[in-house]
């Protein structure tokens, strides 16, 4: 707009960008296009000249956020403008940003801080200065932000898991909740919060003591605070340093002081969550939650080890831990919920009747399945000049990370107050490539190795691998049929990450029979493994029978949770339509 435009004009001029472009027909589309990118250009020049409070309003109305963010920086909006502005519209992080830019506007701009969105208050100073990665030379740097909105949006980050922290209640309808769906633990992990935290490292001893807010910064210094020296030790080790920063050449310090360390300690085993309801399953995370916190700050193992034992002991008692009831079917994290507990006992318990109990429950679980898929070409390749040995007992056993079990035995090992027969208990009960595990990577206490090493083998057992063969190999066996057979019957065959590797071997093999391939799963063989073959099976069962054609539509709707049938059975159950056969 022409800076020459003299100031009678300027109510002409909002009346007639504001208003729609009409023509004969109506509003014009192309006309109210141009005159819409008109008015904007014109926007900050006519509401740097506009007063009047009547037209001031209707340039607002026409602003977008983004403009409006801008023209607050610059000053041409003021808080001045914020009833008309927030008649339509709610407040947003870049407008409290902008208007704080001016000394005189950051006492009524905390005053907004309230009426922003919860996951917004951050934004008011991560987008401070937006252009800080494109601005060009010559332009003028964002003004420093004002120190009393820094600290009113660390406040405002704060409350909220402070308050939690006050009333830690289970809210309204989390009864109705899965019981494993209940993770109070997202409570304590506000990336806001934390956000703002680590903007002042400085900062952090005065909070960890704040009468209203420390327990919560304590909480969150425990939680977060190393995972910043992680990413600053990332950082170094990749050599990528921001502009002006010289690396160093020392390992980085830990990001707590032990001073600080012991100003959190208050907060290290989550008092506060301790009545919650549903202690099998509050209880356990509680647990876990602290374990988490001992692996980022390893000191704590030392500086609270009386601390730590005695709410572990709580923990398990209150929650009963270690005696769960049996594993129902349909539960498939029973066995993951195991190897957590135990790994979480090895690290912060001294109560052998505890880690002895975690040691029986690991003895208890399902030994894994350890399969040995056929040869193929693709995995030659990759793996043979890595690791010709990938087909060793204990590599298979990582493969799906079934050395889970054994691993977690080897840490409850190392725990002086595990009694060695537990330990000793679990060990009879290890598949072989488990064994083969540990003497291949524990470097564990010497009367465990040996306890290993001594473990007796049956006198017809191998090292415990299903050994898929191809094609070729069985060419050489006297009965390839039963060798089939044998890997359907395998235990092998029902475990998750297996069983479609001995589907897939079976269907593959030339030497399969339709007895074999009526014992796989219906969904396997209809949609994972060679569909072409069952299609030819149901074209020859069914044939022209529409009963059996409409009894297999019906068939092929079960739902993917629901029992699985085989093919055997799928095949029968075409059999109890009425044969009713077409005329030719």
């Amino acid at each position: 707009m022409s800076e020459d435009l003299p100031q009678e004009a300027i109510k002409t001029v909002v009346e007639a960008l504001c208003a729609p472009a009409i023509s004969p027909q109506g509003i014009d589309p192309q006309a109210d296009r141009w005159r819409e990118e008109a008015l904007k250009a014109a926007l900050p020049t006519l509401l740097a000249r506009t007063s009047a409070k009547r037209l001031r309003n209707r340039l607002l109305v026409q602003a977008d956020e983004k403009m409006l963010a801008a023209l607050a920086a610059d000053g041409t909006v003021t808080t001045a403008d914020l009833p008309a502005i927030l008649r339509t519209r709610r407040v947003w992080a870049g407008l409290v940003a902008g208007l704080a830019r001016h000394p005189d506007q950051v006492e009524a701009v905390i005053a907004l801080l309230p009426r922003l969105p919860g996951h917004e208050v951050e934004r008011v100073v991560r987008d401070w200065d937006l252009d800080r990665y494109t601005r060009v030379e010559g332009t003028a740097p964002a003004p420093p932000l004002p120190q009393a909105l820094f600290d009113a949006v660390l406040e405002a980050c704060l409350t909220p898991l402070a308050a939690y922290l006050l009333h830690p209640e289970p809210e309204e309808g989390w009864e109705a909740v899965s019981a494993f769906s209940k993770d109070w633990s997202l409570e304590l992990g506000d990336n806001s919060a934390w956000a703002m935290l680590a903007r002042c490292p400085e900062q952090w001893a005065e909070l960890a003591a704040h009468p209203t807010f420390g327990t919560a910064v304590q909480h969150l210094l425990l939680d977060q605070a190393e995972i910043r020296a992680e990413e600053d030790a990332r950082l170094h080790a990749a050599g990528s340093y921001p502009p002006g920063e010289e690396p160093s050449a020392e390992d980085p310090d830990p990001a707590l002081s032990e001073d600080l360390l012991r100003a959190c300690l208050p907060a290290l085993c989550i008092p506060e969550l301790a009545e919650l309801p549903n202690p099998q399953v509050t209880a356990c995370r509680t647990l876990h939650h602290i374990a988490l916190r001992v692996h980022k700050n390893p000191r704590l193992a030392d500086l609270a080890i009386e601390q730590l034992h005695a709410a572990t002991d709580a923990l398990v008692n209150r929650g009963q831990l270690l005696s769960q009831p049996d594993r129902q079917d349909d539960d498939h994290g029973s066995d993951g919920r195991v190897l957590r507990l135990a790994e979480d006992l090895a690290l912060l318990s001294a109560n052998p009747d505890h880690l002895a109990g975690s040691c029986a429950q690991l003895a208890s679980l399902d030994p894994p399945a350890v399969v040995s898929p056929t040869p193929s070409r693709t995995l030659i390749r990759i793996l043979d000049n890595t690791d010709p040995e990938h087909d060793r007992p204990a590599r298979l056993l990582e493969r799906h990370s079934e050395h889970r079990r054994v691993q977690v035995l080897a840490a409850l090992a190392a725990n002086p107050h595990t009694p060695h027969g537990a330990v000793t208990d679990a060990l009879n009960v290890l598949h072989p490539a488990e064994l083969a595990w540990i003497a291949e990577n524990v470097e564990g206490p010497d009367w465990f190795l040996n306890a290993a090493a001594a473990v007796p083998a049956a006198e017809d057992e191998d090292d415990g691998v299903l050994r898929l063969l191809s094609d070729d190999e069985l060419d050489q066996h006297p009965d390839p049929a039963s060798v089939l057979q044998s890997w359907l019957d395998s235990p092998a065959a029902d475990e998750y990450f297996s069983r479609s590797e001995v589907y897939r071997a079976v269907v593959a093999s030339r030497h399969r029979t339709l007895e074999h391939l009526l014992q796989i799963p219906a969904d396997e063989l209809l949609s994972r493994h060679e569909p072409e073959i069952a299609l030819k099976i149901l074209l020859d069962h069914c044939g022209r029978s529409t009963e059996r054609w409409a009894a297999l539509a019906a068939a092929m709707t079960f739902a993917y949770d629901e029992e699985k049938i085989s093919f055997g059975q799928l095949l029968d159950s075409l059999d109890q339509a009425p044969e009713k056969v077409q005329a030719p």
